[in-house]
């Protein structure tokens, strides 16, 4: 009876195995650590920021500063281009540079990069803060991820934000005004204002340029500690991020995540539709889970989640209790709803965009209505294997029936090339060999039949 649906879950299945090889390719990072040893240079430690700042981020920028300190290097510079991120990460991640054991160099490149709203506290935060020509920094005020607050509330925010910002300002000695303009008026500067208002120290034009200018700079730490930098003929040593970080890294854009927690709803459902095909319910408890452990890293709106799990459990019912398709379509509306505001995002890159949650309710509903048709369809055809198939069949008497007991005869038929024995009425009259009867039903391996009238009631 399931033959039908089964197939459909076992291409569904093998549809999610090749999306998910296809994705753990495309995630594939690069090597770890590119370097090159060479005794009696100075080293210099290059790791390239152009992502949103969010908690995988933090950690490749933990990393890069414990490998510059096993290194010994001069300076761990940091390349920046980001649309900004996540408040609590970007408060963790200026301790960090904060804290560092080797001075930080925070360069905002290359040209047409810019260290928007989070970043602006990255570049602060440096022990030296340099940009690129054509970039821009600064739009700092924070977002609300949770809506729109009371004038207290955000009066609150700014303060402590603002706070936050002149806690290490003051201490590297840069303008502290222009820095608490940033966040309380949005301000943005390029790099030359910057460097007018004393929020940066170097302008350069490339990685080359910033290590000459860096050579023989004395630089303070934010503990009080002097260092005299050696950046000249300096062996670079680039850091790149692991295949976990990679990987982790694409997750942590909503819009993939969303796509890949759906599909694995998808593969569950039609789990649930055709039971005992077994891999699209382990795919899709797979993807599942990884849509869940990166979507964990990000601020959710717990009502969205439950959005997601009501538009899951009303495709469930559909598919158990058909109710002509009511249950489907108030489960894409709560679908398409639930993964537009999933994400409480402070900047639009962290955002599940209007397509992604349009696309996804379409495709889900699309795929969830023609399962049910096939399940219906399914339910609807009659068995079409076993004993019970010969059900309304013709089959060809193979001798005269003889009476059997007071109202019936019995004899042998030949049917779906199979002989079998069958019992008559005998009130219809005594089947003749080679006359047409048609089987009524079936009781283990005998066969009610009965006589076919008219031309077919005797075969040639």
């Amino acid at each position: 009876m399931m033959t039908a649906h089964r197939r459909a879950g076992q291409w569904a299945a093998l549809v999610g195995f090749a999306l998910a090889c296809l994705l753990v390719c495309v995630l594939a990072g690069k090597g770890s650590v590119t370097a090159s040893a060479q005794s009696g240079r100075p080293v210099v430690t290059v790791l390239n920021l152009d992502d949103t700042i969010q908690p995988i981020s933090e950690d490749f920028v933990a990393r890069g500063i414990a490998q510059a300190s096993a290194w010994h290097a001069e300076a761990l510079i940091v390349e920046l281009n980001t649309p900004g991120g996540l408040l609590d990460t970007t408060r963790s991640l200026v301790g960090r540079l904060l804290a560092s054991p080797v001075p930080v160099v925070v360069y905002v490149a290359p040209t047409g990069s810019r260290a928007g709203s989070a970043g602006f506290f990255l570049l602060e935060a440096a022990d030296v803060a340099a940009m690129a020509p054509g970039t821009n920094a600064g739009a700092s005020h924070p977002v609300i991820e949770s809506g729109t607050l009371d004038p207290l509330m955000k009066e609150k925010l700014e303060n402590d934000t603002t706070a936050f910002l002149r806690s290490f300002v003051t201490k590297r000695g840069r303008n502290v005004d222009a820095a608490q303009d940033a966040v309380l008026h949005s301000k943005s500067y390029t790099e030359h204002e910057a460097l007018d208002l004393h929020l940066i120290d170097r302008v350069a034009p490339d990685l080359s340029a910033l290590l000459q200018t860096l050579d023989g700079r004395t630089v303070t730490r934010f503990n009080g500690q002097t260092v005299v930098l050696h950046t000249a003929n300096a062996e670079v040593r680039n850091i790149q991020p692991t295949l976990r970080e990679a990987i982790l890294d694409r997750l942590m854009d909503p819009n993939l995540a969303v796509l890949i927690l759906v599909l694995g709803g998808l593969l569950i459902y039609i789990e649930f539709n055709a039971p005992g095909t077994i891999i699209p319910g382990a795919m899709g408890t797979l993807l599942l889970l990884t849509a869940l452990f990166a979507l964990n890293l990000l601020p959710v709106h717990y009502t969205a989640v439950m959005l997601l799990l009501a538009s899951f459990v009303l495709m469930l019912l559909e598919a158990k209790f058909p109710s002509h398709g009511v249950l489907a379509v108030v489960g894409i509306v709560a679908l398409i709803f639930g993964t537009l505001t999933l994400v409480s995002a402070p900047i639009p890159e962290l955002e599940v965009h209007l397509a992604t949650a349009l696309s996804c309710g379409a495709a889900f509903g699309f795929i969830t209505t023609v399962l049910v048709r096939i399940a219906i369809r399914a339910r609807r055809n009659k068995v079409i294997t076993g004993p019970e198939a010969m059900i309304g069949s013709i089959g060809l008497a193979q001798e005269n029936f003889t009476p059997f007991g007071e109202a019936a005869q019995r004899g042998q038929i030949l049917i779906h090339g199979e002989l079998w024995l069958a019992e008559a009425v005998a009130g219809g009259g005594m089947v003749q060999h080679r006359e047409s009867v048609r089987v009524l039903a079936v009781r283990g391996l005998l066969l009610l039949v009965e006589r076919v009238p008219g031309p077919l009631s005797r075969a040639e």
